[in-house]
């Protein structure tokens, strides 16, 4: 996915390493029929660019699209994860989830119908793009079904509310297994477990200890950890230190967007959620974008690299290679850019440019 380096062979190699235990999806009539869940706010508009660049390139792929949203009553959960389970993989934008007392996380509850456990986003400098820091390269893997995201909550008196923290030997080991097996795959040397164990000594405790013990089946690698708020301010100070991070649930999400922002914005981060039959596509920066809906000015990068990931899932490199490929070409010769990293091109431009130099 990445012009060169680990992160490109990183990818390339993920339908292999993920979960060889489960099926791809089939082809019929020489194409893939993949589950597309455009999202809310900006989620159409960038879902849009990969299904033009796609047509334009002729990539075997038909999408079978089922609209989900957090903003409406009737949001289609139930028909996007019987669309996945007939298809096993999936491109998803990103899903609102109110912030009121009301209102699950259908981003959450769709991981969790299908157990999509591991999420994995890379946090890499994009040449053209001028980051807070220079030399990041790290991937973020974190788990995505229990922890503070467990949504056991109750209100035991009025004004006491208390909420469920789960954490489980065995989810912490599968994720940390993944975490293993992506730095042993990628040749990447150190993994960090991130905790708030000097605070939640059994929980965190439990997630830390079980990585570590992992840690000891995989001669040549590396394992040490960081409390979440220390690694915080190493994230900003010196990112170059990390390699592969795995966190629970809360503790990725915060990093990723801190990723993000040393990198240049939500829209240039790519990533990925998989199980042991099912894979989802999707930024690694999870923005809704509502502020900007249908103005045409979103960055779809993250979106399009997320899609050749996809495709590299599926086999398909040589199409994954030339788009993103095209992609930071586009963005490193800097003449057709999004208003987020310093342009004034619209998103129907940006994505012309790139067809522009597949063509």
């Amino acid at each position: 996915m990445f012009r060169s380096g680990i992160q490109k062979s990183s990818i390339r190699k993920l339908a292999t390493f993920i979960s060889p235990e489960s099926a791809l999806p089939k082809k019929y009539g020489g194409k893939y029929t993949v589950t597309l869940i455009p999202g809310d706010g900006v989620g159409k508009e960038i879902t849009d660019s990969v299904r033009t660049i796609f047509s334009h390139q002729n990539v075997p792929i038909e999408w079978e699209v089922v609209d989900v949203s957090g903003l409406e009553a009737g949001n289609g959960v139930t028909e996007a994860v019987e669309s996945l389970k007939r298809n096993k993989v999936g491109l998803k934008g990103i899903l609102y989830t109110p912030t009121g007392t009301s209102g699950k996380s259908l981003n959450v509850a769709l991981r969790k119908e299908l157990d999509i456990y591991a999420s994995l986003v890379l946090i890499k400098n994009i040449p053209g793009v001028k980051g807070r820091l220079e030399g990041i390269d790290f991937a973020l893997v974190r788990e995505n079904t229990e922890g503070e995201y467990s949504g056991l909550e109750h209100q035991s008196y009025p004004g006491v509310v208390e909420s469920l923290k789960i954490m489980t030997r065995f989810k912490s080991e599968r994720i940390a297994k993944f975490a293993f097996d992506f730095a042993k795959k990628n040749n990447r040397k150190l993994v960090t477990a991130i905790h708030k164990a000097n605070i939640m000594k059994l929980g965190d405790g439990l997630f830390r200890t079980t990585v570590k013990d992992v840690g000891q089946d995989y001669a040549g690698i590396e394992v040490n950890d960081l409390i979440v708020d220390n690694a915080s301010m190493q994230a900003v100070a010196k990112p170059q230190q990390f390699d592969v991070l795995v966190t629970p649930n809360l503790y990725g999400t915060i990093l990723s967007n801190i990723g993000a922002a040393l990198i240049g914005g939500p829209g240039l981060v790519p990533g990925a959620n998989f199980g042991r039959e099912y894979a989802v596509f999707e930024p690694g920066c999870r923005h809704v974008g509502l502020d900007i809906k249908g103005q045409n000015t979103a960055n779809p990068t993250a979106m399009i690299l997320s899609a050749a990931m996809l495709l590299r899932h599926l086999g398909l490199n040589d199409h994954a290679d030339k788009i993103s490929k095209a992609t930071y070409d586009v963005i490193a010769e800097g003449n057709v850019r999004t208003k987020d990293i310093g342009g004034a091109s619209s998103t129907t431009e940006f994505t012309d440019a790139i067809v522009a130099k597949l063509n």
